[in-house]
């Protein structure tokens, strides 16, 4: 056992767990661990706001599979992270928030900067603990970093702020680190008889694939049975785009080929997915989910399977580990799939065909400003190879899902189901950070720019050469899609008065480039991405808006009062 202050225990509780990235704003409430970061080989990343910091630290864990950690000053601080702990949780990231809270000696007497900081994550986050002694400071903080890891999700650690000065004698935690479950013997073996006896299987590919490294697995699984693979919404890194079995992902904005093929499907396996409720609902006019389709959910969280879709198999299991064990099983079993391979997979490169032959021609447009799917064209063909890309929430950026493709997992980041405004650009600076050998693109709004764009100091300080592609239209174009289609194109709130950004990031120390021709844009992204600075790369395009996110979520509205009965456009 060693003498050591609680700072110091806290911190070499940070080094064991392999903490090397802290994203937050500096903070009286643990100023005394923070002046160890640096001697301890932790790098401090200064942000402009709190919210960003979580993202941020969202971005850096699911880019490289270790925790993201984040830490700010107790009370205001602490409540500006909400939204980004929220979506860290949906988007299952082993995000580690610090929270530092206001002394213990006047807990309750509604002192300076204080407030309850526990239930505000409560719902929020996969385990929460309150330091109650400074003596328990390692071997508590030890725990939520476990947690968070085997939980798949954020956790809070909540310190008094006095805490950090006590001094004891300690053994310090080492990680405790669990395997993923395997999937019980009974429930592989009733999948694998499933499948095998499939005529049409289909693979739903989610986050569970990519949190897992089942990439491999996955292929080696679905090449066996020459099943179709269509991503979940929002993971489209879940499964190679190049390989003959991708169909892309399902969801909002998402591949037509891949709704038009698991329609067709006798047997889902859906792997690593929740199957939540955005991913599957219709799209396009298509009532896609085959409601006749024999379902197998691996997932490693048991309350997921069977939430959303009824399933015929549960397996509560590893991704990888249960792609693995389902490619045994089913190497030993007659497989009914194979003898209708040949026609089912020309019914995949029909469907694909004919899918990139609608998007292309949807696509072309030319002018300025430019078509805002005419722009994301433009921007898919210049990716560079090995590119991680963040979207926000908003028209253009969720109509990005049917023009991203990748080869490689984890590349892809979004918001995920809680949609928060802002997500894009500090996830992109996380990823970055993590993954300094990849490229990192966000796709952003000029709408959630408003909420991100101060991040742009943060960049250029701490040189983090992360390329935003702000979509200049003037208008929160999602909002605005559903003033257009249930209130008579009235449009209070939506219309944007937008300076130059590529200017204000120029001012900021960054590169910034403005683009409105359809031609300018792959170059001056390829330059962008080359030159090895923060940029920002505004396109500017037209007002065209793509589907509205649900139809079924506005109803049109019925106004009874007198006063209202003529209003009419102005």
């Amino acid at each position: 056992m060693d003498r050591i202050s609680s700072s110091e225990a806290f911190v070499e509780t940070l080094v064991a767990q392999g903490v090397t990235d802290v994203f937050g704003i500096v903070g009286s409430a643990y100023m005394d661990a923070l002046d160890l970061f640096e001697p301890a080989g932790i790098r401090f990343i200064s942000v402009a706001h709190e919210q960003n910091a979580a993202h941020m630290a969202d971005g850096y864990s699911r880019v490289s599979g270790r925790h993201g950690v984040c830490i700010a000053q107790n009370g205001p601080g602490v409540t500006n992270f909400v939204t980004g702990i929220a979506a860290a949780y949906w988007a299952h990231s082993p995000v580690v928030a610090i929270t530092p809270e206001s002394g213990s000696a006047g807990t309750g007497l509604g002192g300076f900067q204080e407030t309850d900081q526990m239930p505000i994550f409560s719902k929020i986050t996969k385990f929460q603990v309150h330091v109650n002694r400074p003596d328990r400071i390692a071997e508590l903080t030890s725990h939520a970093f476990d947690i968070a890891l085997a939980e798949h999700g954020p956790v809070q650690v909540n310190i008094p702020r006095d805490y950090f000065y006590a001094e004891f004698d300690a053994n310090l935690p080492p990680p405790r680190r669990f395997a993923g479950p395997a999937g019980a013997p009974h429930s592989l073996d009733d999948a694998a008889d499933l499948l095998a006896a499939a005529k049409f299987p289909v693979i739903v590919a989610g986050g569970g694939v990519v949190v897992a490294k089942a990439d491999e697995a996955l292929v080696q699984l679905a090449e066996l049975l020459a099943a179709p693979v269509v991503t979940s919404y929002l993971h489209n890194d879940a499964f190679p785009a190049s390989h003959h079995l991708s169909l892309g992902p399902l969801g909002y904005q998402g591949s037509k080929a891949a709704m038009a093929i698991i329609a067709q499907a006798d047997v889902v396996l859906a792997l690593g997915s929740r199957l939540g409720p955005f991913g599957t609902l219709p799209q396009y006019g298509i009532d896609y989910w085959p409601a006749g389709a024999r379902v197998i959910q691996v997932d490693t969280d048991l309350r997921a399977i069977g939430l959303v879709k009824q399933v015929a198999v549960g397996i509560q299991a590893d991704a990888r580990l249960a792609a693995e064990a389902l490619y045994d099983r089913l190497q030993k079993r007659a497989l009914s799939a194979l003898a209708t391979r040949d026609g089912r997979l020309a019914e995949v490169a029909r469907q694909k065909q004919a899918w990139r032959a609608e998007l292309a021609g949807q696509s072309d447009a030319d002018g300025s400003p430019i078509s805002p799917r005419r722009a994301l064209a433009e921007l898919e063909k210049a990716l560079p190879a090995g590119s991680m890309v963040s979207t926000d929430i908003g028209n253009i950026c969720s109509v990005a899902n049917s023009y991203l493709n990748f080869d490689q997992s984890p590349s892809f980041l979004a918001p995920m189901s809680f949609g928060n405004c802002g997500y894009a650009f500090p996830a992109a600076i996380g990823a970055k950070v993590a993954r300094p050998d990849r490229p990192a693109f966000a796709y952003v709004g000029d709408g959630a720019w408003g909420m991100s764009l101060a991040e742009v100091l943060t960049v250029v300080r701490e040189q983090i050469p992360v390329v935003a592609v702000v979509f200049n239209n003037s208008q929160w174009g999602a909002e605005k899609k559903n003033q257009i289609d249930y209130y008579d194109s009235r449009f209070p709130g939506t219309d944007l008065k937008n300076p130059s950004f590529a200017g204000i990031a120029r001012a900021m120390g960054a590169d910034g480039t403005t683009v409105s021709e359809p031609g300018e844009i792959g170059d001056a992204l390829r330059a962008a991405s080359a030159s090895g600075r923060p940029t920002v790369l505004e396109v500017m395009v037209n007002q065209q808006l793509g589907d509205p996110f649900r139809r079924d979520a506005l109803r049109k509205p019925t106004r009874l009062l007198p006063k209202y009965a003529n209003y009419t456009v102005k």
